[in-house]
This record gives structure tokens, sequence and C-alpha cells, in this order.
């Protein structure tokens, strides 16, 4: 059976050396990636699945926050990215988030960000590596859980913003020993599932590889559903036309 397609969106700034290794991860678990940025086209009937990545701060005009003059921002691609997730939910399209990407999927639902998580969360370690150093807590009953277990996860931390509010249809999923949300899940279907960390580092790791092996089995449930879709609206079109002729 040929591999379901994802779409990673990414920085047109950084984009070159972080996709090769989601596209790395995405391959082993059973899928075939596709890169996509702001100023290009984003066919969603061409993709089974998403994958919002890491990089940019989300600009805080999407949730009602102030800018800070630490923040880099990209228009274009908070743009094409919040389109993306609404749009995903819409046709039930799979849809994951990475760091940036967890924090897109929250913004994109009504959520908001804390842009000085560390400075609200003072209990939290604050780490910035792509090493496994911070620990994070996996809530019970969630979707996260079912994928990669309940016991503490170690993971790396390449971010200063956090999830705040958590937006429409989503619930926590994971925490830091701090109490900082750690990721964020959709609490039906379609699958959506955002993670403050970047398991395409972790490739090692079999409960990261989990993260994306999932995503890959709910897009090729997704692309099946739509082809099952799809005959039945040809054996309609195909009675009408016998109706007709």
């Amino acid at each position: 059976m040929s591999r379901p397609v994802i779409a990673v969106t990414t920085s047109n700034r950084s984009g070159w050396r972080i996709f090769p290794l989601i596209a790395l991860n995405v391959w082993i678990a059973g899928g075939r990636a596709v890169r996509w940025g702001a100023g290009r086209d984003a066919p969603l009937d061409q993709v089974h699945g998403v994958i919002i990545g890491g990089g940019d701060d989300i600009s805080p005009d999407l949730y009602g926050g102030k800018i800070v003059t630490s923040a880099r921002l990209d228009p274009e691609r908070d743009e094409l990215e919040r389109g993306l997730v609404t749009r995903c939910q819409q046709i039930g399209m799979p849809v994951m988030g990475i760091c940036r990407g967890s924090q897109m999927i929250n913004v994109a639902r009504g959520g908001t960000l804390h842009q000085d998580a560390y400075g609200v969360f003072k209990a939290s370690k604050k780490f910035y590596t792509i090493l496994p150093r911070k620990e994070v807590l996996v809530c019970d009953d969630t979707r996260l859980a079912h994928i990669a277990g309940t016991k503490p996860m170690t993971v790396n931390a390449l971010h200063s913003q956090a999830v705040d509010r958590v937006g429409d249809g989503l619930r926590v999923a994971a925490r830091d020993e701090g109490g900082m949300i750690q990721a964020v899940e959709s609490v039906t279907e379609p699958f959506a599932l955002g993670v403050q960390w970047h398991p395409e580092h972790l490739f090692y790791a079999r409960r990261q590889r989990r993260l994306f092996r999932a995503l890959v089995r709910a897009a090729r449930a997704y692309r099946k559903d739509l082809r099952q879709l799809n005959a039945v609206d040809r054996q309609r079109s195909m009675a009408e036309l016998e109706i007709f002729s």
C-alpha cells in the first residue's frame, strides 16, 4: 500500500534544516512528507495529514496578547497555519503540532498563550536544548497516554512560550513538573495532537516514534474514508446518469 502523504509546515528561514529530520520520522512511521511554507500552494486535497512545525513565535494579535520586543514573527506563516488547522478540523484531516505547532493548534481553536512561560511558572525548570533533559508528566485517560503510555517522559525543550487558556474542543495531555502545559489534544475526532517538545530530534526513543506513527495511522484511515466517500459519490453520479439517460 502506498504511503499516506503528510504536509509539514516550516519557516522559510530555517525549514531547510528542520524539514529533513521531520521527514525522516514520518518515513520511519510509514508516511511520506512534503514541505509547505508561507507563499506556496497548500493543496489539502493532495495530502492526508498535516504537521505544523516549530520555529517562529506566533503573533499575539491572533489571541489578544501584547507584542514583546524579543518575538520573531512571521504573519504570513501564521495565516497559513491557522487556516490549515481550521480546515483540517472541518474536513476531518489529522493534524499534529510540534512546539510552535502545538501552540498554533491551540490558538486556531480560540486559546491563548503565555508569552513568558517561565516567568509565570517559576517552578518549571528552564532548558534550551535538543537533548532529553526535561521531565513531562502525561495526563491519564488521554490520547497521548494511549499512544505513549503514562510513565513520566524525558524530552527536550526549545521554547519560551506555552499554552495558557486551552482552545475549544481541546484538553491538556501533559504538563511539566512546574505545571506548565506541555501537550494538548482534541477531545473528539479528528486526530489533533500538539506537543511542546521536538520529538523529531528524539527518533531513537520508542515513545517519540509512536507519536509520528499515530499521526500516520490516522492519515491512512483518513485516506481510506476519503476513497470510500469518493466511490459512493461516483456510484451516485452513475445512477443519476442512468435515470436521465
